[in-house]
């Protein structure tokens, strides 16, 4: 990710004590927040994506964190894992129902953390993916939520390429949208997300 992973993680820190839990994470993908799991009991890394929980792996290496997560292969949807809280990394947006994936986490956990996109983010539009992301908010809306909290960083590019490699998988309507950057350098995009607690 090109956004500053070090406030996000601040913001999520100020937002939920990670403190001695158990976290059950759902699309922690390449690893980008995996610091969290220092101070957390232990991490559930649960995903579908066998590529993803390779890279998974390896960051956890890097860092030196692998003793402190498990990583399992598995849909979430059939999983029956049991935890302190669910925490879904950037991807409610992604579930084929976002509604009975949150009830879902329910089962598994007293809490449930969302961060997810902002629904009229600019970068949620440069990656073609509003829709999704309005029908989990919409969602959530549906939940008591103990707090819920939106926050404002940009991504960050060096050049075009960079841009494209980050959006390519998102399909030809992303794509088309990143046309005006082709011939700029060190550029950024205004991208807003939110952090929801369900307890």
């Amino acid at each position: 990710m090109a956004a500053d992973i070090n406030k996000i993680l601040n913001n999520l820190y100020e937002f939920y004590d990670f403190n001695n839990q158990t976290i059950i994470t759902v699309g922690a993908g390449g690893g980008q927040l995996i610091e969290y799991g220092r101070i957390s009991k232990h991490v559930l890394a649960l995903d579908y994506d066998k590529e993803a929980l390779h890279k998974l792996k390896e960051n956890l290496l890097k860092s030196g964190l692998d003793d402190k997560f498990t990583l399992i292969h598995s849909d979430f949807y059939l999983s029956n894992l049991q935890g302190d809280v669910v925490m879904f990394e950037f991807c409610l947006h992604e579930m084929k129902d976002p509604e009975t994936a949150l009830k879902h986490a329910q089962t598994m956990a007293p809490n449930v953390l969302i961060i997810d996109h902002w629904p009229g983010s600019e970068w949620a539009f440069i990656g073609d993916e509003e829709e999704k992301i309005a029908k989990s908010w919409t969602a959530l809306k549906l939940f008591t939520l103990k707090n819920v909290q939106k926050f404002n960083t940009v991504q960050f590019f060096n050049d075009y390429e960079e841009i494209y490699q980050k959006v390519k998988m998102q399909g030809e309507t992303s794509i088309k949208r990143i046309n005006d950057f082709k011939d700029k350098r060190n550029f950024t995009i205004p991208m807003s997300y939110g952090i929801a607690l369900i307890s």
